[in-house]
């Protein structure tokens, strides 16, 4: 037999609005890295009919952000930011 708890939990009016004030943070951030990715699916990538290897000249590829080059970057994101030192790891 399996037996499972559940806690509720009740937090003051204040620690609700410091929730509140992280998930806003961790939002910005997760749209900002989202982005990021875009940004450089943007830059890098050519439609396989828009040109010929001969012709057009392709740019040199950026590195292109993964999960582990966006972890990488939350030290300096905090330490630019110094809002988002408030949040845990």
């Amino acid at each position: 037999m399996r037996i499972a708890y559940q806690y509720r939990l009740r937090p003051t009016s204040s620690q609700v609005a410091l929730m509140g004030e992280w998930l806003e943070l961790l939002r910005k951030q997760y749209n900002y890295r989202l982005a990021e990715r875009f940004r450089w699916w943007e830059q890098n990538r050519c439609g396989i009919h828009a040109c010929s290897l001969t012709v057009c000249h392709l740019p040199e590829l950026k590195e292109q952000p993964d999960l582990y080059s966006q972890q990488r970057d939350l030290p300096n994101t905090k330490a630019l930011f110094p809002e988002y030192r408030e949040i845990y790891s």
